[in-house]
């Protein structure tokens, strides 16, 4: 397929429909290579990935339930297994995280952050084109700063993004998407 019909194609996949098998260790290697070719200004390589799999899944669990429940000591039972459904479903999670350099003279963090988000992009399309599903999620534990020291990342260290990544169980419906027209124009000189 063409690489443009490819991206177009791009779509994430609910955690709900993804299953076993998860990719081996040869795969997870390739979608890490395909990261780090994400643009960098400055070389500064922000991005930080924590894989997650196997039993260490369970382990996180423990650690996001115990985390929610410092933040909300009231959780209900249902909002706490929803994390650990999703951890025992799908075969691979990739924290996406991002080190930032700040006071950088030439690379402002917006920068290190955009960088970071688009290496967390290029994984998910690597898998995709692996023939695996996968969406990517934040929430509340994204900025837990307990969660972040159990993932052994530093607490200025900003998580993007959950990835979790396995094999599509049936078809997943193609997404509408937007006209790219409606968000775009031609700047014939300044604004007046």
């Amino acid at each position: 397929m063409d690489i443009v019909e490819f991206l177009k194609t791009r779509g994430s996949t609910p955690w709900r429909v993804l299953g076993e098998p998860g990719p081996g260790e040869e795969e997870i290697q390739e979608f890490l290579a395909a990261a780090v070719t994400a643009p960098d200004h400055g070389a500064l390589r922000p991005w930080r990935f924590v894989v997650v799999r196997g039993d260490a899944r369970e382990a996180l669990a423990d650690v996001l339930t115990n985390a929610l429940l410092k933040r909300q000591p009231d959780a209900s039972e249902a909002t706490i297994e929803k994390d650990r459904d999703r951890l025992r479903r799908v075969p691979l999670l990739i924290v996406v995280a991002a080190s930032i350099t700040e006071d950088h003279p030439k690379v402002p963090p917006s920068e290190q952050l955009v960088a970071t988000g688009l290496a967390a992009q290029a994984i998910l399309l690597a898998a995709q084109a692996r023939g695996y599903g996968g969406v990517i999620l934040t929430g509340d534990h994204a900025y837990d700063p307990a969660v972040k020291a159990a993932l052994g990342l530093k607490a200025e260290d900003q998580i993007v993004g959950f990835l979790y990544i396995g094999t599509p169980e049936g078809r997943t419906r193609p997404k509408k998407r937007p006209d790219a027209a409606k968000f775009t124009r031609d700047w014939t000189g300044p604004v007046s």
